[in-house]
């Protein structure tokens, strides 16, 4: 796999110098605003309440992460002052609120935003949610398929980091039904599997992969389990199908669940993580008091990333020793004629 120059300098921002990834997510939107509304009682988040929270824990984790993932509304005006220029930064693209329909989710791209502008800012990385069920109807599967080329193209051009998430939900009459940001209970496995299968195809153009789990939080046995084994095959074959570097995601999993899935991902080849509410969730339940919240990141959430950032170092496959570079790392076209030969 070829690596372009851009996309290089992307890979070594994000990571750290071992190749390792541990990034922190502080772009959640409908999480942090419904936390807001249930805490205060109130019919709407106010932008000043979710950008408090997403500097509080920008500032606070920041020092502990290789990379901030940021949204470009509520984070980065009001937090990037907390990302040390030593680190690297992601920018989310999608819109949060995505099309629900009876044949699928739809997912689109905030309004006003694109991979330009994101370059243009100097951030090392696009990263794009992409809602998919492979078995969902051929019509929505097609359209996300042809947004996420689209997306894949325009980080091409900008020659800049892809990192694609993609997140299993419920089609109607499956159980466990919803529409918030949080895992759904009873996924199948075999989705999980089968959407990345879709999206490894280099016409995509994705450099990083950030992979949900395949088995149901609920159900990740404790590794070393007689269970276990069998897990472990799923964790397997994220990494047999993925052509690049992958990361897990926690999709909302509490501490233990999260060391635990990220445990079998290491052990099938994961390069890190790219979390968020795993590792601050419980904290920011102290909301609306942020002196009592920043205590609590500082009690629990700075030690437990610690924890995972320490799992990481020692478990975790560098993204360079990943099979798609078996070959090297050197972009094409280094030499002598480098100016002429990148192409723009």
């Amino acid at each position: 796999m070829e690596l372009s120059a851009g996309k290089l300098w992307s890979f070594r921002r994000l990571a750290d110098k071992n190749g390792l990834f541990r990034m922190t997510a502080v772009d959640q939107r409908p999480p942090i605003m419904n936390l807001v509304k249930e805490k205060k009682s109130v019919a709407e988040a106010s932008y000043q309440d979710v950008s408090d929270i997403k500097a509080l824990l920008t500032r606070t984790l920041a020092p502990y992460s290789t990379a901030m993932l940021l949204d470009p509304i509520w984070a980065y005006p009001n937090a990037i002052q907390h990302v040390s220029p030593s680190q690297g930064l992601l920018m989310t693209l999608e819109e949060h609120n995505f099309l629900d329909t009876e044949k699928g989710r739809i997912s689109t791209e905030i309004v006003d935003w694109s991979v330009e502008k994101i370059k243009r800012i100097g951030a090392d990385g696009v990263k794009f949610l992409a809602w998919y069920r492979p078995d969902a109807d051929p019509a929505v599967c097609d359209y996300q398929q042809k947004l996420v080329e689209k997306i894949g193209n325009a980080c091409k051009k900008q020659d800049i980091c892809f990192l694609l998430e993609m997140l299993v939900y419920p089609l109607p009459g499956d159980s466990n039904q919803t529409k918030e940001y949080v895992e759904h209970a009873s996924k199948h496995p075999q989705h999980v599997i089968d959407s990345l299968k879709v999206f490894a195809d280099p016409a995509f153009g994705v450099d990083i992969f950030k992979l949900e789990s395949p088995i149901p939080g609920s159900a990740i046995p404790e590794p070393g389990s007689p269970d276990a084994a069998d897990c472990q095959e799923w964790f397997d074959r994220l990494d047999q199908i993925s052509q690049v570097p992958w990361v897990m995601l926690s999709a909302g999993a509490d501490m233990k669940t999260f060391q635990n899935i990220l445990t079998y991902a290491y052990k099938a080849g994961a390069s890190g993580y790219l979390a968020g509410r795993a590792i601050w969730w419980q904290a920011a339940q102290s909301f609306p008091d942020l002196a009592s919240m920043e205590k609590e990141l500082m009690e629990n959430a700075v030690p437990y990333a610690e924890t995972i950032g320490n799992l990481t170092d020692r478990q975790a496959k560098p993204w360079h020793q990943h099979r798609a570079f078996e070959a090297g790392v050197s972009p094409p076209g280094f030499g002598p004629d480098f100016p002429k030969n990148y192409s723009t």
